[in-house]
């Protein structure tokens, strides 16, 4: 069977729910932000937020014109908020904002049932197991954290290290390349048609698909080798363990 099993964090091992164009939101994050001297108003907060990210993207997209998905380190947007307002911030303060905008903007977040069962299995048939996540490290690393996740993965790549996100090639080269992995002894598994199974189909690797609540719609191919359809995480060591 596979040698290697390549995990999407989000709508596959974690549920979760966040709005972050909420005005709740927008207006506790500008509260923190007067706190610090930084003074907005909430719709001039989110206003200035999505101006720093839009800056940001094509600052990505000047520097890395290979890439065809980009993405950003969501902490540059934060510090430019505190500049913009001609407060110098610390990393402290930037770390603060980052833990509060997550946790603001999250509504629930829980593994699926079948999760740690699925892991575990893994690990004790001598598998190796990497995360291949679409996210922010700033949210990221303490949801992995909060679930007792990391220890299970022999490799982790997150988007905002890369600049780089799926369905781009160059992300899952990024992977393979990294830890040296052969694309006929690796499967990826995912809950987004396009991210994580075309994506993974584009580079030669075997795919599972997942479909949970809150997948992206199929309006096209499903090119998945294997498929869930119910969301049953426990089908996934049926299907791809041996």
């Amino acid at each position: 069977m596979y040698k290697n099993y390549v995990f999407d964090l989000y709508g596959t091992l974690i549920d979760i729910n966040t709005n972050e164009w909420s005005m709740n939101l927008w207006k506790k994050l500008a509260i923190l932000y007067s706190y610090k001297q930084a003074h907005y108003t909430p719709k001039e907060l989110k206003k200035a937020y999505g101006e720093y990210v839009e800056q940001e993207k094509k600052s990505v997209g000047r520097r890395h014109r290979e890439y065809t998905v980009i993405d950003i380190k969501i902490e540059k947007v934060f510090k430019k908020l505190f500049n913009a307002k001609g407060v110098k911030c610390t990393k402290r303060d930037i770390e603060e904002i980052c833990t509060a905008f997550r946790c603001y903007s999250t509504s629930y977040i829980k593994l699926y049932d079948g999760v740690i069962d699925l892991l575990e299995t893994l690990k004790s048939k001598g598998k190796k197991i990497y995360l291949l996540s679409n996210a922010q490290r700033k949210f990221t690393e303490n949801e992995l954290n909060m679930f007792g996740l990391i220890p299970y993965f022999d490799g982790i790549i997150i988007s905002s290290d890369e600049e780089c996100s799926k369905p781009d090639p160059h992300y899952y080269n990024i992977l393979l390349d990294r830890y040296s992995l052969d694309p006929n002894e690796t499967i990826m598994v995912g809950n987004d048609y396009i991210s994580d199974i075309q994506g993974s189909k584009d580079v030669g690797l075997d795919s599972l698909y997942i479909h949970q609540s809150i997948s992206p719609e199929i309006k096209g191919e499903l090119v998945a080798d294997y498929k869930v359809m119910d969301g049953n995480v426990y089908k996934i060591k049926e299907l791809i363990v041996k």
